[in-house]
Parts: C-alpha cells; sequence; structure tokens
C-alpha cells in the first residue's frame, strides 16, 4: 500500500491513525481493536468488514506492525 495513502486514512470509527500488519493484509486501528481488510490492494474501510483484535494481538502489537 502506498505510504502516503496510509498518512491520510483514519480509522472510521476512532478517527485514530492506521497501521499495516506485518504481511500488509490489513490496516491495524488500536484504539478501535479492529483490523480493516486489504484486498487486491484496496483498505475496505468498513466497520463490518473489519476483524476485531484479541487481547493477544492487541499485546503483540509493538513486534508485528510496520508503521508504513
Amino acid at each position: 500500500m502506498d505510504s502516503k495513502l496510509l498518512n491520510m486514512l483514519v480509522c472510521p470509527v476512532t478517527k485514530g491513525p492506521l497501521r499495516t500488519n506485518a504481511d500488509k493484509t490489513e490496516l491495524i486501528s488500536r484504539s478501535a481493536r479492529l483490523a480493516y481488510p486489504v484486498r487486491d490492494g484496496i483498505p475496505i474501510m468498513l466497520e463490518d468488514q473489519a476483524r476485531p483484535l484479541t487481547d493477544n494481538e492487541i499485546d503483540a502489537l509493538g513486534s508485528t506492525i510496520d508503521a508504513g
């Protein structure tokens, strides 16, 4: 995903920042505890398409999230 686009996107629920996961298949909102899918390079920014993050995933974010 283009880093310029990522810098413009915010979580639609909290308006907080988003980060890509390690394999760049999801955009992570730590504040909403949601992972938005990225399909064919297109972020799907719909709350009903997002996956809730588990407590273990939240705890592990520091080591698995790419800053962009």
